[in-house]
């Protein structure tokens, strides 16, 4: 009769102490990913004890969790709602982590939560592809707005909003438009650079970023005014809604008169969007859907569904077109270019984000 592996066994082949490959059956939360992802793949080609390995446990807490990186930017709050909706309609219990847009605090929560919650959705991860990779052989996981084939994924259609944002743009006069970026890890904030360059290429619009933006606030907005004004631009297309938000006060504050002189157009669609003055233009996504969706996917995998795509479900995107756009004036030029009837309100305005006037 062949002898059945031990969990010495798994430990020799995970290179790891029999206490840890315990405490990862125990607690997978408190091992780190890398490990813990090695001491299971050793036990299932050992074929040691295949039933207590996550994802396979009969014990069940009914107890999600949505890992967003700030709570505090309304681009999330309807994601949550939607997640929240879904889960009590399901019959489970949504946990909710903010993680400060720094991947460190994320994966340190993860794994302290990872044993008390059945599956993970992941909001714009901050976490490198392969942590996520080990992560989701733990437990299920379904990623936002981020594309990883190994995994499953809900985007919205980036491309086609940025190009739409800047073909709006185009149809009003701009020739010059300058992109404020997002977080330097965010896989979004990359996707709508890309498609910016290649849809500027194709309409013959010239296209520059600043950036990235670690914090995407509206102070973080405010402040990045001195540099949209540093070159002659006429339009500004920024990573999100709040970030767009900070902007035109910025502009506000210096005499910059939005639309007309620099027209703005932002992300998400979120609710600040109608309230700031001029109201906001900006490309909407489906948030709502989108954390309804998640979670009812991700439920689906906690019961054993498997996926049979690589691909991600791609949400539709619309631009909505508000007040802080418009044609680009023919009598001026950009305050940055210090050639408009008002060159010496651009002087001041220059001096005004210099001395850090807020």
């Amino acid at each position: 009769m062949e002898r059945r592996p031990t969990i010495y066994d798994v430990a020799r082949a995970a290179g790891v102490a029999a206490s840890t490959v315990s405490r990862a059956f125990a607690r997978p939360g408190r091992v780190i990913a890398e490990t813990a992802a090695r001491i299971f793949e050793a036990a299932r080609d050992l074929g040691y004890r295949a039933s207590a390995l996550p994802g396979l446990t009969t014990s069940r807490t009914k107890t999600l969790a949505l890992v967003v990186t700030d709570i505090t930017n309304p681009f999330y709050a309807e994601i949550i709602r939607g997640a929240h909706e879904a889960a009590a309609d399901l019959g489970y219990t949504l946990s909710l982590s903010h993680t400060q847009e720094d991947a460190e605090v994320e994966r340190a929560w993860i794994e302290h939560e990872l044993s008390s919650v059945e599956g993970m959705v992941l909001a714009s991860s901050r976490m490198s592809d392969s942590t996520i990779r080990t992560l989701a052989k733990q437990k299920p996981v379904v990623v936002l707005n981020r594309r990883l084939p190994e995994v499953p994924c809900l985007l919205v259609d980036n491309a086609r909003g940025t190009r739409r944002a800047l073909e709006h743009l185009g149809e009003l006069g701009h020739t010059s438009v300058t992109y404020v970026g997002g977080p330097e890890s965010s896989w979004t904030d990359g996707t709508r650079w890309q498609a910016l360059r290649e849809a500027g290429f194709e309409l013959d619009i010239k296209v520059r970023r600043i950036g990235p933006t670690q914090k995407p606030t509206i102070d973080a907005g405010f402040a990045r005014v001195r540099e949209i004004l540093a070159q002659p631009t006429t339009a500004v297309i920024a990573y999100n809604d709040v970030l767009a938000i900070g902007v035109i006060k910025g502009l506000h504050r210096v005499g910059v008169k939005v639309p007309d002189d620099i027209s703005v157009i932002g992300f998400d669609n979120v609710l600040l969007a109608e309230v700031i003055e001029p109201e906001l233009t900006t490309v909407a996504a489906p948030l709502r859907q989108q954390g309804e969706t998640a979670v009812r996917n991700l439920v689906a995998l906690t019961q054993g569904a498997h996926t049979t795509s690589r691909e991600p479900l791609v949400m539709p995107v619309h631009l909505v077109v508000r007040r802080s756009t418009a044609q680009r004036s023919r009598k001026r030029t950009s305050p940055a270019l210090g050639t408009t009837n008002d060159s010496s309100s651009a002087s001041s305005a220059a001096r005004s984000m210099e001395s850090g006037s807020t």
